[in-house]
């Protein structure tokens, strides 16, 4: 996992939403190595046995756990508190699914679909999708946070300005990622690991994977940061790149419906050129595929693109 963490914080210590007046399973000096269990985002609701039926029945108020709060010695509004990813441990099962009302296309995706995955945890070979379809894996995690200045329960489903459910798949082992501190303490939480996603995570699931996560929590004392921000070793799409793209564009005057647009004609190209179901198309999609942001000064009409990694065929 990495050079014997300080502390271990099992996944029996999560909560659900972001709270400061949660207590803290451990405090820690700066600089501490620790190592999180996280549960996936079903919290446990999904099995390797589960079928398409037990999406149905998810019990929302228990989704995307994170494990912790983790109180920093030292760290006070104001402050930044550093995140320095250091590596990821699989647990080589995983789930992706369309959950009704939830996900980019959710009007046109009605009805609930579940794909379990079994992967390698080892070696992270690509993973099976079907027949001819195979996804390369990138362990990120997908909701990392502190907890906010406001009082209350939070969701923990937005992002915030304090991290939380960002789902930036470059934030894998290597990555350090900067949070501004509004707690004494920070309270810092991670969850909602994923074994691979597609920038945008366009149907709301990635592969949704248990996993552990080593990392090393340090301070930055009063640094102005009103936002995440992160860097990353690169590159960070070399596990993709090298067989090309399929690309689908969507052009007008709105951006969420350029990228509606976009998606949908990649939808539409999968389930031509690769004998795909529309629901398979937008699973796959939201796993491996990308949205992106072409063009955004040419008023009044910006253009998103959609792009499929023509990897995940050979």
């Amino acid at each position: 996992m990495c050079n014997s963490p300080q502390y271990t914080i099992h996944g029996a210590h999560h909560h659900f939403g972001w709270d400061h007046s949660i207590r803290p399973v451990q405090s820690v000096a700066p600089g501490t190595t620790l190592e999180f269990e996280c549960l996936d985002s079903s919290a446990g609701q999904l099995t390797p046995e589960s079928t398409v039926a037990d999406v149905a029945s998810l019990d929302f108020g228990k989704v995307n756990p994170v494990t912790g709060p983790i109180y920093v010695d030292g760290a006070e509004p104001g402050d930044v508190l550093r995140v320095e990813l250091l590596s990821y441990e699989p647990s080589g099962f995983g789930w992706t699914a369309n959950i009704p009302g939830f996900g980019l296309l959710a009007e046109q995706f009605t009805e609930p679909a579940l794909k379990i995955w079994s992967y390698q945890a080892d070696t992270l070979q690509p993973a099976l999708f079907n027949h001819e379809a195979r996804v390369p894996l990138k362990p990120f995690a997908g909701t990392i946070g502190v907890a906010p200045a406001e009082p209350g329960l939070h969701s923990v489903v937005p992002p915030r300005r304090v991290g939380g459910n960002l789902d930036i798949r470059d934030l894998a082992a290597g990555s350090v990622l900067y949070l501004p501190v509004e707690v004494a303490g920070a309270l810092f939480s991670i969850g909602d690991t994923h074994a691979a996603q597609g920038d945008g995570e366009v149907c709301g699931t990635a592969i949704e994977s248990p996993m552990s996560v080593a990392l090393k929590l340090d301070l930055m004392k009063q640094q102005t940061l009103a936002m995440p921000r992160f860097t990353t070793p690169g590159p960070v799409t070399n596990h993709l790149d090298s067989a090309g793209y399929e690309v689908t564009t969507g052009i007008g005057s709105d951006l969420m419906e350029g990228a509606r647009a976009a998606l949908s004609g990649m939808i539409d190209l999968l389930c031509a050129t690769r004998g795909l179901s529309a629901t398979d198309a937008y699973l796959l999609c939201s796993v491996c595929g990308d949205l992106r942001i072409s063009e955004i000064v040419d008023q009044p009409n910006w253009v998103v693109s959609f792009y499929f990694p023509r990897i995940v065929f050979e």
